[in-house]
C-alpha cells in the first residue's frame, strides 16, 4: 500500500514510518521538523520537510496514496495554555486543510491520532469511548475539534475515517525537551544520571502508559481493518498506574536510587486516568503486549541516550 504520514519524523511517526517501510509499503513522511528529527527514519522512507497548512504540497504528496496517517500536531498541554492560537492553527486548521486535500485527491482512508486528554477529568475509570468528554486544556480542545472535522468532512465526502484516542505513549526516541518533558523518559534520564525526580502533587495521580510498539500495532491494523469507518477507538495499556508506582519501577529497572522531590504546590493534573480498550480488541484485535516494566527496559535498551 501507499501511505502518507504527517508528523512522520516525530516520536510515533518515526516508529510507524519505519515499521511500514520495513514491511515493504511505500511511505511518504511529512514533517516541519519543529519537534521531529528525520535522521531516525530508515532510507526507504521518502521524507519531505513541510507544513500541513501547505495545500499545494499536500496535493502533491497525496497522489496515489491509499491511506493517510495524521499524526502532525503540537502536543504540550502546558504550552497550549500559553499559545492557544498556534495550537489551533496547527492542530485544527492543519487538520481541516489536510481533510480538504484528502477529499480532492480521493484518498480511501484516514487514520487520525487523537488523544486520551480530551476526556478531561471524569469521575470514574476506565474511560470509554461513549463517555462524555470534558477537555481541560486548549490542546485537548484542539484535538476534539479536529476529531469533529475529520468525522464530518469524511462522512460528507465518502472518505473512510478511523480516530484513535491514544493515551500516554512512551518509548525509545521520545523527545526530552527542557520544558514539560514526557514523564517516563524524563524519569529514566534523571535516574540514570543520578539526578532528582520531581513528583507533582502527592504522586497518587494515575495514568495509562502504553509502549510505542503497541501503539504502532494499532495504527498499522487501523489502515485495513473492516467495520471501523467513523469509529473512535481508545488505544492504551488498559492499566492504571500511579506516579509513585512509576517511580518505583524506574528505580527497579535502572538499579538507581534517585532523590525524590515532592512539589505539593503544583497539581499533578487529572487524579485518575485509564483507557477502556475493549473496543480496540473488538474492532482491531488489539491487545497490548508490553507491560510497563518491560517497556521501561526496552526503552533503555533501544535508546542510545540511556546507555550507561
Amino acid at each position: 500500500m501507499n501511505y502518507l504520514i504527517t508528523g512522520g519524523a516525530g516520536f510515533l511517526g518515526t516508529a510507524l514510518c519505519n515499521r511500514l517501510a520495513r514491511q515493504g509499503h511505500t511511505v511518504r513522511a511529512l514533517d516541519d521538523c519543529s519537534n521531529g528529527d528525520p535522521s531516525g527514519l530508515v532510507s526507504q522512507v521518502n521524507f519531505v520537510k513541510g507544513d500541513v497548512n501547505d495545500k499545494p504540497l499536500l496535493w502533491q504528496l497525496l497522489q496515489d496514496i491509499d491511506c493517510v496517517y495524521h499524526l502532525a500536531a503540537l502536543v504540550s498541554v502546558p504550552e497550549s495554555s500559553l499559545f492557544p492560537s498556534e495550537y489551533n492553527r496547527i492542530n485544527v486548521n492543519g487538520t481541516v486543510n489536510l481533510m480538504e486535500a484528502i477529499r480532492d485527491a480521493k484518498v480511501r482512508r484516514i487514520v487520525f491520532a487523537s488523544s486520551g486528554a480530551i476526556y478531561g477529568q471524569l469521575d470514574h475509570v476506565p474511560y470509554s469511548e461513549s463517555d462524555e468528554v470534558k477537555p481541560g486544556s486548549p490542546y485537548a480542545v484542539s484535538k476534539l475539534a479536529a476529531e469533529y472535522y475529520v468525522k464530518q468532512i469524511s462522512a460528507d465526502t465518502g472518505v473512510e475515517a478511523v480516530i484513535l484516542r491514544i493515551f500516554n505513549a512512551y518509548g525509545p526516541g521520545q523527545r526530552i525537551p527542557n520544558s514539560h518533558p514526557p514523564i517516563i523518559v524524563n524519569y529514566l534520564k534523571h535516574a540514570l544520571t543520578n539526578g532528582s525526580i520531581v513528583i507533582h502533587g502527592d504522586g497518587m495521580q494515575t495514568r495509562d502508559y502504553v509502549f510505542v510498539d503497541d501503539v504502532v500495532n494499532a495504527l498499522v491494523t487501523s489502515a485495513t481493518a473492516n467495520g471501523v469507518d467513523q469509529h473512535i477507538i481508545n488505544i492504551g495499556s488498559g492499566v492504571e498506574t500511579s506516579v509513585l508506582e512509576l517511580v518505583r519501577q524506574v528505580r527497579d529497572v535502572t538499579q538507581r536510587k534517585p532523590e525524590e522531590i515532592f512539589n505539593p504546590h503544583k497539581s499533578g493534573g487529572t487524579p485518575r486516568m485509564a483507557a477502556d480498550i475493549s473496543k480496540a480488541y473488538e474492532k482491531l484485535n488489539y491487545l497490548p503486549m508490553t507491560p510497563l516494566a518491560a517497556g521501561l527496559r526496552l526503552t533503555m535498551e533501544r535508546d542510545p541516550r540511556f546507555k550507561v
